[in-house]
Formats: C-alpha cells, structure tokens, sequence
C-alpha cells in the first residue's frame, strides 16, 4: 500500500518565522486576538488558499487543531468545504467538551454538506489548565475512560438505531440521530498506555509525534498488541513538520535561520509551560532536546529545534528533497501510512513539499501518479 500525505491548517494565524504560533504563550499569542503578529491572520481567505493550494498538489487532507488559542475546527472546516472540492479536513475535537449524540449529529451534518470529506482527530487532552477553561475538570485517566465510552457510543449512533447507554461518564436514553451516507476514519494519538488502550479499541489510525524511528517502532508495536487483544487491526500515522529544499545545505541553512530567530527568553519560558504539561507525548517531545540548542540532530534529518517553543509536534524533517523522501520511507517501512506535514509559513511550505518531495516518492511508486488536472489518483485504504 502507499502512503497517504495531509498537510496542516494553521488557525490561528502563520508566520513565516515564529514557530510558536501562540503554542507556548496561549491565546494572547494568537492572531485570531492580534496579540501575536500581524502577518498572515487565519481567516476563510488565507486559510482557503492554503487549502485549494494543497488540494491541486495532490495532499489528500489537512489537520485543524483544537485550542482556546485558535478558531474552533468544526466551524472553520464548514466553510472551508465549501471552496474546495476533494479536500478533507481531519477536525480535531476534545470528547468531554460535548455529547456524543452532538458530536454525532455534527459530522452527519458535516459529512454532508462537505460531501464525505470529514475525518475526526480525537483529542483527549494532556494539559489540565486548558481543559478546566471549558469547564473540565477530570484529570488524565478519567479522560481516558470518558473518551472510550464517547467513541462506542458516537459509532453506535452511526448505525442510526436508538442508543441507551450508561457508563461512568456518558449516559444517554434513546439517543438517535440521521446517520451520514459516509462516517468519517478517526484518529486518536497519545503515548501512555490508557491512550494506546483507547486507540486500540475504537479509533481507525492511531497517530504518533515524530520520534527517532527506532522510539516509533516500539510505539506501533504496543499498540499493534493491544489492537491484537481487542480484536482489530489499525493503520498508523505520525505527524511532522518538513523543511525540505533541493539541497540539504539549503534546508539546514533554513533550520539555522529559524532557530535564530528564537530568544533565549520565549525558549526558557515555552519549556517551563511544556514541562507542566501532564501529557506523556509532550514530555517525549521534550525530552528530545531537553531545551539546549546544541544538539537539535536527534536522528538522521530528523530536527527537534521546533519543540523548543511550539508544544505537541516538535521535530521536523530537515534535509534535500531526496533526504525527506528517504526518511519518509523508513517510517512507512515501520508501518507508518499516513503523513501528517507542516511548515512555516505553510503556503509556501506546501508548494516546496508538493513541488519538490511528492515527485520523488512518485518516482518510488509511494505516491499515486498525478493526473493532468494537477491532483493525485486517490488510493482506498
């Protein structure tokens, strides 16, 4: 099987040098405020660009996150469908924020008038400060469990029968909605073990951060066993950000230039936040590079300098069209077939990529050719 790429939506706002993009200073760092920058603000227009930019280069979808820093995924993807054609949009979304029997009825809705082209990233949440701002106050485990009893109610409803169901958390009599002619895949990421239990049992793609192949390796087989116990087998995805241009001087120099650019203060004071995140992903992630600036190589072209200031994500793939190609092939060979990609500004970044990598894993028979209308022949998983 080949490999299926996404790209990123960035909404709340781009830059073409501030990697945070309010990621480590919260909303007063977002453009949707202003507080962080005026450069490219993330309204329908730009975002829209974006979006038919990386639908005519052949990348099947994008992920929208989820923040009380950013424009909410749901709504934005709504009107985002509606000036693209074959375009996906992988909406991130925090179960315990709303019911199931609403989140249900929202990706009907989606589904439909986006024409099948919702998929759904299921985030339970790994900071409890963000969380309790909605209203949430369970800690990690308890997210955990609520999200298990969210996802086997939300693809009950999917059935379009009368669910009454009663749990720890969710209890809901005669809940019934319109099904969709197409229910869309879910994504769960998460690198502790209830994240990898809940995956196991109920998502379709099971996402990492983009660690050293071989941290990744043994992440996928966790989970390959408990999907084994539960029944069912998953497909993997990771999310990276790339640096790619047609030499790898070219593309370190650009590394260089971004690290640069960060302060000593906006590193100290991203890490302090990172370090009281409860999310074992995040602590990973920080692991790699443990704040110094001198050792960002983690593994070949693989970049950890992102993480210094923008949590979750924090490596990139750095090096030569080639490199990239090379290194996202060694993740598919670990059973990785879904790419999640990024870059700053992401406008351009998508143009590089699609412009400059997607020809090359062509050429290795990784990606579906192109046809003469500019997308790629799509691929049924």
């Amino acid at each position: 099987m080949g490999i299926t790429l996404h790209w990123f939506l960035p909404t709340n706002g781009d830059s073409r040098t501030d990697l945070s993009l309010g990621n480590a200073v919260g909303a007063a760092g977002s453009r949707v405020t202003g507080g962080g920058g005026t450069e490219r603000a993330p309204d329908i227009a730009y975002l829209g660009q974006i979006a038919r930019s990386a639908e005519q280069l052949g990348f099947t979808g994008a992920l929208t996150p989820t923040s009380s820093w950013c424009e909410d995924a749901w709504v934005m993807t709504a009107g985002l469908s509606q000036v693209t054609e074959r375009f996906k949009f992988l909406v991130a979304f925090r179960p315990g924020l709303l019911s199931p029997t609403l989140a249900a009825h929202m990706a009907a809705t989606h589904q439909r008038i986006s024409r099948g082209r919702l998929l759904l990233n299921v985030v339970t949440g790994g900071d409890d400060a963000e969380q309790r701002r909605f209203g949430d106050h369970l800690g990690k485990q308890a997210r955990y469990r609520r999200a298990g009893e969210f996802l086997q109610v939300l693809r009950a409803l999917w059935s379009g029968q009368p669910v009454d169901f009663t749990g720890e958390f969710i209890d809901v009599r005669g809940a019934q909605i319109i099904p969709a002619p197409q229910w869309p895949t879910i994504y769960l990421g998460g690198s502790s073990p209830a994240a990898m239990d809940v995956a196991a049992s109920w998502a379709d793609v099971y996402l990492t951060w983009g660690e050293p192949p071989g941290a990744v390796a043994e992440k996928l087989d966790q989970v390959r066993e408990r999907a084994k116990a539960a029944g069912r087998e998953l497909r993997f995805g990771i999310r990276l950000h790339v640096i790619a241009r047609e030499s790898a001087g070219e593309a370190w120099a650009q590394a260089q230039r971004l690290l640069d650019g960060l302060s000593p203060a906006a590193i100290e004071r991203a890490q302090a936040i990172q370090n009281a995140s409860q999310s074992e992903g995040q602590r990973r992630m920080t692991a790699l590079h443990g704040g110094r600036t001198d050792a960002l190589e983690i593994s070949p072209n693989l970049w950890a300098g992102v993480g210094l200031v923008r949590g979750g994500a924090g490596t990139a793939l750095v090096g030569s069209h080639e490199e990239v190609a090379d290194r996202i092939a060694e993740y598919h060979l670990l059973g990785i077939d879904e790419f999640i990609l990024s870059g700053y500004p992401h406008l351009e970044e998508a143009y590089r990529v699609g412009e400059g990598v997607m020809p090359v894993l062509r050429a290795r028979g990784l990606l579906p050719p192109a046809t003469t209308d500019g997308y790629a022949v799509e691929v049924a998983p």
